[in-house]
């Protein structure tokens, strides 16, 4: 099992955005994370998408539920700045961040949504995303509606989560990676049963 790879190319926009997130959490408390920590737990675990994400095609639509920071949103929009990735989440200084981030980042591929997301209509999305946010099954409910046909959805999940979180109807294939100081995780694909 290996970490993941973050890219050389990516390091300006990473070291950028935690110094964003450090500057507004002093004012806005946007999470409890160690800025010690904060790479590891954003900006590398994000990375585990990365070979997923690097076989979408060019224009695709990604969408990120409970974006919280911006991430993974971020992180996707500076890897494929050749896609469209959505940051969805119902907290307004969260997405007044992340809006200010995608603005100061320079990712013109990057647009927010803040509402719930049983109130936004169905979005038609190729890849969707989420990152400690909901129980797997609530997480398809939503992706269900949201997703094109036979678009996957990646979860990134601890060394807890059970394949009884899959809803009935869904496949899925579990992807192990190691983080240096959080240990054993898992990238979860999930898409909708053809049979």
């Amino acid at each position: 099992m290996t970490a993941p790879i973050f890219p050389e190319s990516l390091n300006e926009i990473a070291k950028a955005y935690l110094a964003l997130l450090d500057k507004w959490n002093s004012v806005h408390s946007l999470t409890a994370l160690a800025p010690e920590t904060r790479f590891e737990a954003l900006m590398l675990d994000s990375a585990a998408l990365f070979p997923h994400v690097a076989a979408m095609p060019v224009g695709s639509l990604a969408l990120d539920f409970g974006s919280g920071m911006g991430i993974p949103a971020i992180a996707i929009a500076a890897f494929r700045q050749d896609i469209n990735v959505i940051a969805l989440d119902r907290s307004k200084k969260k997405i007044a961040f992340v809006r200010q981030a995608a603005l100061e980042l320079k990712l013109g591929n990057l647009r927010t949504i803040c509402s719930p997301i049983e109130s936004i209509k169905p979005l038609n999305a190729h890849f969707g995303t989420a990152k400690a946010v909901g129980q797997l099954s609530l997480l398809l409910n939503w992706w269900d509606r949201h997703a094109a046909p036979s678009a996957p959805f990646f979860a990134l999940r601890g060394p807890s989560w059970k394949a009884s979180e899959i809803n009935a109807g869904w496949d899925y294939e579990a992807y192990p990676y190691e983080l240096p100081s959080l240990g054993k995780r898992f990238v979860i694909k999930a898409w909708k049963s053809l049979k």
